[in-house]
């Protein structure tokens, strides 16, 4: 992992500040919401003992009706249309009750508004029968239709029946079905839509002519001739009681609610019969979105969505703390508004009678008052933690790029110094105070020490030459006076191992003479003009005679490569060259030379079967007194390669050398020069 991540991942430690404020903020929105709740549950309980002195404002129960019997009559702030349309009902889709039909759903709704009561109803039906004018309400046993009725009765008095079919889409006529028999009813007004898969209905209907029990029934039929099934809303032989909101309990309950309190209250059924008061606007400057409210959800002790704390819109309370209250226990429970992201602390507790449970009162609370300081404090935090983070991470990650930059730059200098002949000690940041500075001056040590002691190798051929020349020459004419004297047999045997020994050692002080002969060679060379090939070919050929226990082969791109340079030298670079490629071949094996001339550059390289070059000499084999012989080849000096790369600069190129996968190829790069 580079310096600049590990910088970045330091920075994010100040995220810990934040998240103990987090933490304090938390726990302080939890205290402060416990307090709220356990004022609210006494105001509850308060209200609770005030209701129940209406006990006769609440319906009573009737344990022979299921709840599921019962309808809710929700009410209107306006008049619908009577068009067989929802959209224009002040209800969510979520208010339409289900039941189950034939062919799929009956969707339906109730609504009151003024003296009216408005009934929506949408049935799933893959085959639409009308009825006749002969048979429009009572089937006469030999045609049947589809139809929807609305049973009314006010026990125990005798049931009413309203019923609607249709012998065409449109405004329909409705029938009355009592006692006394059936008429059309011109007081209720009806509408009658066909819809891809059925049909809708909607009506609306005087009050005077319900009662206080209501039921839906639908009739279904595929045939004319057949009579059909019945869907009811109802499971029993009679519907059961409707449920609304109450005007009077609604006037009571309008006293007792605070501001900013929303107050409900259910029967024992948990059917809401009054909800008045409004929560406080939760949709002010503490409204937050994005990410700033998502980092608060994470933060934050997460709750129910508000939308559980909202009247159900089916009209029948049934969360869970409402059907405690319902069963006796006080409950309380709190909401996360989806919006705002603030609290709604919800209390149900019982309305008790005696022995009797009349209903539930819900008493519902914004935390606006006592925690808009918490949550606009915890959003200044997240807003100030997400700057004060991407200032440190900014700020780090800057100085973690400046500073790996010099450390790159002192690389990079290091390794150029490296690789130039004379070795530079001047780094960069060196006149720096920091540690930075400090490595950059031991480096620039390091690489003057360096640079002397290669520097010393390189004169050393030149001093050692020079220093043992004359020695040499002593011991060389005194050997060639000692043969001349009367020797015995034993005497003459040690002068000629003398003399071979002596021959040797000048042997050596010429090669290491050589690099300062090739410098010498290389300053006053007089360039001429030659064709290049030419004089390979030539060099080639010389090669197969001296070296016939190997395999020559040449080959170039054009047939002639004019050059200018000393063409003496250059065939001493490519002596150094093939000699090296004979020692490290087996016999009967093939070398290469290969003459590539570009535009402005030519390359001539040298291929040789053998072993790879060890990794580590690839950049120093070409340096004095280095070998990587070994056997009777260790005796040689490693000054061969050096000369070659003496000549290769003097003419402007390079050498380098390379593993392939037969063996090792060195390659030699110079530029074109021509006189003109």
């Amino acid at each position: 992992m580079n310096l600049r991540r590990q910088l970045l991942l330091v920075s994010l430690l100040t995220l810990m500040l934040p998240w103990a404020g987090c933490e304090f903020i938390r726990e302080t929105e939890s205290a402060l919401r416990t307090g709220q709740q356990q004022m609210l549950a006494a105001t509850a309980r308060a209200l609770a003992n005030s209701m129940a002195q209406y006990r006769e404002e609440f319906p009573r129960q009737d344990a022979t009706f299921a709840l599921d019997d019962q309808l809710y009559i929700h009410e209107l702030e306006i008049r619908p249309e009577i068009d067989g349309y929802f959209d224009d009902w002040p209800l969510h889709a979520e208010a339409l009750e289900s039941m189950r039909g034939v062919d799929g759903p009956v969707l339906f709704a109730v609504g009151s508004f003024g003296q009216t009561i408005y009934l929506y109803v949408e049935v799933s039906d893959r085959s639409v029968i009308y009825t006749t004018s002969q048979s429009l309400v009572l089937d006469d046993g030999s045609r049947h239709a589809d139809r929807v009725s609305l049973i009314s009765s006010n026990p125990p008095y005798l049931e009413d029946t309203i019923t609607f079919a249709a012998e065409a889409p449109g405004k329909i006529v409705s029938y009355k079905k009592n006692a006394y028999g059936i008429a059309p009813e011109p007081t209720i007004t009806a509408h009658w839509q066909d819809i891809p898969g059925g049909y809708r209905l909607e009506a609306g209907i005087p009050a005077a002519l319900l009662g206080t029990h209501l039921g839906l029934v639908v009739n279904n039929t595929d045939d004319a001739a057949r009579p059909g099934t019945r869907s009811s809303s109802f499971s029993g032989p009679v519907p059961g009681p409707s449920a609304r909101l109450s005007p009077d309990v609604e006037e009571i309950a309008a006293r007792l609610v605070q501001p900013g309190m929303r107050l409900l209250i259910t029967d024992a059924s948990g059917w809401r019969i009054a909800a008045v008061g409004q929560l406080s606007d939760a949709s002010g400057a503490d409204a937050r979105a994005g990410l700033t409210r998502r980092i608060y959800d994470l933060l934050v002790e997460s709750g129910k969505e508000a939308e559980f704390a909202e009247p159900d819109p089916l009209g029948r309370e049934q969360q869970s703390y409402v059907a405690s209250a319902l069963q006796g226990r006080e409950m309380a429970s709190w909401f996360r508004s989806s919006k705002s992201g603030k609290a709604i602390v919800a209390v149900a507790a019982p309305i008790d009678a005696g022995t009797d449970t009349l209903g539930a009162v819900v008493l519902q609370q914004g935390t606006d008052a006592i925690l808009s300081l918490t949550n606009e404090g915890l959003a200044r935090l997240i807003n100030v933690t997400l700057i004060a983070t991407l200032l440190v991470a900014g700020t780090l990650l800057g100085y973690a790029t400046w500073l790996s930059r010099r450390i790159r730059q002192l690389s990079v200098a290091a390794e150029a110094a490296l690789e130039n002949e004379a070795l530079q000690s001047s780094l960069p940041s060196a006149l720096a105070g920091d540690e930075i500075g400090d490595l950059s001056r031991s480096f620039s040590s390091v690489l003057q020490q360096l640079g002397d002691y290669n520097e010393y190798l390189q004169s050393l051929a030149s001093k050692l030459s020079h220093e043992l020349r004359t020695p040499l020459a002593i011991v060389t004419s005194s050997l060639e006076n000692f043969e001349h004297e009367a020797l015995s047999e034993a005497g003459i045997g040690y002068t000629k191992r003398a003399r071979e020994g002596a021959e040797r050692l000048r042997r050596i002080l010429s090669a290491m003479s050589e690099a300062n002969r090739v410098e010498e060679l290389m300053a006053n060379a007089e360039p001429e003009s030659f064709d290049f090939r030419k004089v390979l070919e030539s060099t080639v050929t010389a090669y197969r005679d001296v070296y016939s226990e190997r395999l020559f082969e040449f080959d170039c791109n054009r047939m002639s490569v004019n050059t200018t340079g000393s063409p003496e030298l250059l065939i001493q670079m490519l002596d150094k060259l093939i000699d090296n490629a004979v020692d490290f071949s087996d016999k009967g094996e093939t070398i290469t030379i290969k003459l590539l001339a570009g535009e402005d550059a030519l390359e001539v390289s040298v291929a040789n079967p053998g072993p790879p070059l060890p990794e580590r000499m690839r950049t120093q084999m070409f340096d004095p007194m280095v070998s990587i012989r070994s056997g009777d080849n260790a005796r040689h000096l490693g000054l061969g390669l050096y000369v070659a790369r003496l000549i290769a600069a003097g003419h402007g190129g390079r050498i380098e050398a390379d593993n392939v996968d037969a063996g090792v190829i060195f390659r030699v790069l110079l530029p074109i020069k021509t006189n003109g």
